[in-house]
């Protein structure tokens, strides 16, 4: 039933990071690793997308974000996890394109990719005016992490997605995971998309 359910997670402030940097300085947090293992083995697609705007500014090659993109799936994999994929939008914050989130782009690449349901699919986030605009907007399941950006995203910048409701807040990625998987079945037993 899930073969084509995804839960989309955001890199920097949902796995690990501090919400604002890039990929080059990244490293998980304790919850990640726990929190992939559980979807990997529920069957749903873990597909990472991000956005790495300093590709854009010239800070730093998207081949550089490639080899640094293997090594933290490598890592993932020694201890017993794995992404299905990571889609990232490379463009400046203030360029015209289709894949910077909120926008849909690297959703509908994955989608094309994996014959994804996004109804029937999550973005788990920190930034509420992106993820979970973006879950909206792509008719996912938000799930607000309170890692990263997260508590800011609540708070002094709750007025930017004022009138979006996550599905559900979640202390970090790992408990985000924990939600998606005891709400799946009765979510899609009700029918409700």
């Amino acid at each position: 039933m899930d073969a084509h359910s995804a839960v989309f997670l955001d890199l920097q402030g949902t796995l690990g990071g501090d919400g604002l940097g890039d990929i080059r300085a990244f490293t998980f947090f304790p919850c990640a690793v726990p929190a992939l293992r559980l979807l990997n083995a529920s069957g749903l697609l873990a597909i990472v997308v991000t956005n790495q705007s300093h590709i854009g500014k010239g800070l730093f090659t998207y081949a550089e974000y490639e080899a640094r993109a293997e090594a933290l799936q490598r890592e993932l994999e020694l201890a017993g996890a794995r992404w299905d994929a990571i889609y990232c939008c490379p463009h400046p914050s203030a360029s015209v394109c289709a894949c910077q989130k909120p926008k849909l782009g690297l959703l509908h690449e994955a989608q094309r990719a994996f014959g994804i349901n996004l109804q029937r699919s999550y973005v788990v986030g920190d930034w509420g005016s992106v993820d979970m605009t973006m879950a909206r907007a792509a008719g996912c399941k938000g799930i607000l992490a309170r890692t990263g950006v997260g508590e800011s995203s609540l708070n002094e910048y709750r007025h930017a997605w004022a009138d979006i409701e996550p599905d559900f807040i979640a202390t970090d990625a790992l408990q985000a995971a924990e939600w998606i998987l005891k709400n799946r079945e009765r979510r899609f037993e009700r029918g409700r998309p």
